[in-house]
């Protein structure tokens, strides 16, 4: 007997939010941005949804494996945007390299894997779309040749030849790459906003939202108007009762951030917000409480003055 809609429904978003860090993993690497990588997975999860819908309104009964229908719909979805950046670069495949594919790889695989982990999200983008799949895939997230060649509709001796020159261009980028930019000073706005918090003048912060301000949380829903988003600060958030945690002025992939420190003696952020403004008031808040792990591959640079 079939599962209840309402029960197929709940164990998959359950199964998705197990899943959500592996995937980011995945999206801010192809993506080169651990913010445009978040935006692809809360994408992707309301894709599959409405997708489960459709296939029970079509009285398809069996639901596909989640991880790899998961995986193509975040694959598929960044490629889409990256088509529209214009950024995506075709190759021709050459003939594959041999490589090892086996449960105990030898040591050259575990330093290629280790590079690849330990090299920069942004990095990823200056490598083709299909290397750098399979380089993400391999080397980061441990898929065997056999799942990304059924992932990326390519045979195994294409993806072994996509990994091995994946694997070289990313080596000679981590080489000629230089240290993180410094970070820039905290804009006036932000440092504005950063101080009214860390005083906890609600009524101050309340005051610097625009009419029309929206907030964004993960998978929950948007919030329009600065009556609605206004109770962020002291009840969807909560902030109020928490006496330690602390926000820095920040900067990550170029943009200005907010780094939100648990504790203002922790070594590093939690999580991180993200401000939109528009004629000196804000206009969009995109609060990252709920998705932590977008910040664990974050190269996020506090100001100097924080």
């Amino acid at each position: 007997m079939s599962e209840p809609n309402g029960d197929r429904h709940a164990g998959l978003l359950a199964l998705a939010e197990e899943l959500r860090p592996e995937l980011h993993r995945y999206c801010a690497r192809l993506m080169g941005s651990v913010i445009d990588g978040e935006d692809v997975v809360q994408d992707t999860l309301v894709r599959a949804y409405v997708a489960l819908q459709d296939l029970e309104a079509q009285g398809l009964e069996e639901m596909p494996p989640l991880r790899p229908w998961l995986f193509r719909i975040a694959h598929n979805r960044a490629l889409d945007l990256l088509r529209s950046r214009a950024v995506r670069m075709a190759e021709p495949i050459d003939a594959a390299s041999d490589v090892a594919d086996q449960a105990s790889p030898d040591p050259v695989e575990v330093l290629m894997r280790q590079e690849a982990v330990k090299t920069a999200v942004s990095r990823f983008a200056e490598l083709p779309t299909v290397q750098r799949s399979v380089v993400i895939l391999k080397d980061v997230l441990d898929e065997s040749l056999i799942e990304i060649a059924a992932l990326l509709d390519l045979t195994v001796d294409a993806v072994k030849g996509h990994l091995a020159r994946g694997r070289a261009r990313l080596r000679e980028i981590n080489a000629q790459a230089g240290l993180l930019a410094d970070a820039r000073p905290a804009s006036a706005a932000v440092a504005r906003y950063v101080a009214l918090f860390n005083q906890r003048d609600w009524d101050g912060l309340r005051a610097l939202l625009a009419d029309d301000v929206k907030l964004r949380q993960s998978t929950y829903p948007l919030r329009v108007g600065s009556a609605d988003v206004g109770m962020f600060f002291t009840i969807y958030a909560n902030y109020a009762q928490m006496d330690g945690v602390w926000l820095a002025p920040a900067w990550l992939e170029g943009r200005e951030v907010i780094a939100v420190f648990k504790d203002r003696a922790d070594p590093k952020p939690s999580y991180m917000m993200w401000l939109e403004w528009t004629h000196g008031r804000i206009s969009f808040i995109r609060d990252y409480r709920y998705v932590r792990y977008v910040v664990d591959d974050a190269e996020l640079s506090l100001a100097p003055d924080a």
